[in-house]
């Protein structure tokens, strides 16, 4: 059974930073592009950013310069280290998993966490 579990959200000052961590079991995940999506309250679901099978990353334009993410093959983890938060990054933030290697579709991620609220208080 795949699973993924998003950890290490929560209430954040604007301008500080958190990390998330997202676990993953029950299949290989080295071919796997990786990914954080999040979904404000009343809003649309939005890629943050993915990680490739390969190490290749790309970033929402809303992430970049702030949001750094990284895997660890041996673990079976991906991490996104957000710094300078602001109240518009407050949402519930979501692992994904692919099975190939790179994509920037939702489509194409088939195993979700179940999410973690991230906070920003102004």
């Amino acid at each position: 059974q795949v699973q993924l579990v998003e950890s290490g959200g929560g209430l954040v000052q604007a301008g500080g930073s958190l990390r998330l961590s997202c676990a993953a079991s029950g299949r290989t995940f080295s071919s796997s592009a990786m990914a954080w999506f999040r979904q404000a309250p009343g809003q649309q679901r939005e890629l943050v950013a993915v990680i490739s099978a390969g190490g290749s990353t790309y970033y929402a334009d809303s992430a970049k310069g702030r949001f750094i993410i990284s895997r660890d093959y041996a673990k079976n983890t991906v991490d996104l280290q957000m710094n300078r938060l602001n109240s518009e990054d407050t949402a519930v933030y979501y692992c994904a998993a692919s099975r190939i290697r790179f994509t920037l579709a939702s489509r194409d991620f088939d195993d979700w966490g179940q999410g973690t609220q991230v906070t920003v208080s102004s």
